[in-house]
């Protein structure tokens, strides 16, 4: 890539090194911070949300599908944790295309930054709006009566999970964010593709309850499978198989979308 000084003579820029694209990108994640801070409103998916959901799902459900709200507790609590973690993903999508609708990237071109910054950096300060959803599901299940059976450790240790599930499935909807026409578009398809996968999982009832096709679905849901991984540690403590499985497909997500979405956003610049 060639860049000219102020008397025409060209020059060769640079490629950004490692130490360069972790600084942009930490810049960049910082922006995102400010930006949230100055628009609160964005943040409601991630705090009003969850004690919404959380109060009414147990009231609601939990007498019909358990006995009581307290039985049904450690399966909605653990199950919503990973169901608004993933909705809240679908926001990472939605501010990349309106941040390049608005020409914001399009001033990132005149800088010699790496190119994987302008969406990572988003998506590292988006971890704070996971970690958020996550303590207030807790705290609020908690106040209802739910009390994890894995202690202090294992429930951050579902928390930790659940943060790094939603910023891995976020390049997903980075990827549709830089390929969408419109915002509106790339919140339609996603919602459209989430939902199915979210409700139609182990998050609110068990499999086992199913139609037996619906059945085989869940069980191999991949939100399923995290769910399960987070249960484990929350009410059990356990480090099992099911975590491992949910680490990995964390890293099988973000080695195939985060390229196609570095890729895809590298034409648009």
């Amino acid at each position: 890539m060639t860049a000219r000084t102020a008397d025409g003579a060209a020059t060769l820029a640079t490629r950004p090194t490692v130490s360069d694209t972790v600084s942009q990108t930490l810049a960049l994640a910082w922006r995102a911070l400010k930006k949230m801070q100055r628009n609160f409103e964005q943040m409601f998916d991630v705090t009003i949300q969850p004690i919404l959901f959380t109060a009414m799902f147990a009231g609601i459900f939990g007498g019909a599908i358990s006995g009581s709200v307290e039985e049904y507790l450690p399966l909605i609590i653990t199950g919503l944790i990973g169901q608004t973690v993933l909705t809240a993903c679908v926001a990472t999508g939605v501010q990349i295309r309106e941040d390049m609708d608005k020409g914001v990237f399009d001033r990132f071109k005149s800088l010699p930054i790496a190119r994987i910054a302008p969406l990572a950096g988003p998506m590292l300060a988006d971890m704070l709006r996971y970690l958020i959803a996550s303590l207030l599901t807790f705290a609020t299940g908690i106040a209802l009566g739910y009390r994890p059976g894995g202690g202090v450790l294992g429930v951050l240790g579902a928390i930790a999970l659940a943060v790094l599930t939603g910023w891995s499935m976020a390049w997903i909807f980075a990827w549709f964010g830089t390929v969408g026409r419109s915002a509106q578009g790339v919140q339609g398809i996603s919602l459209m593709i989430l939902f199915p996968l979210t409700f139609l999982s182990n998050a609110f009832v068990q499999p086992a309850t199913m139609p037996g096709w619906l059945e085989a679905f869940a069980k191999v849901n991949p939100v399923s499978l995290v769910i399960t991984a987070i249960r484990d540690l929350a009410n059990d403590g356990a480090v099992t198989a099911n975590v491992a499985w949910a680490l990995l497909g964390c890293a099988v997500v973000v080695a195939v979308f985060a390229p196609l979405a570095v890729r895809s956003y590298g034409r648009r610049m």
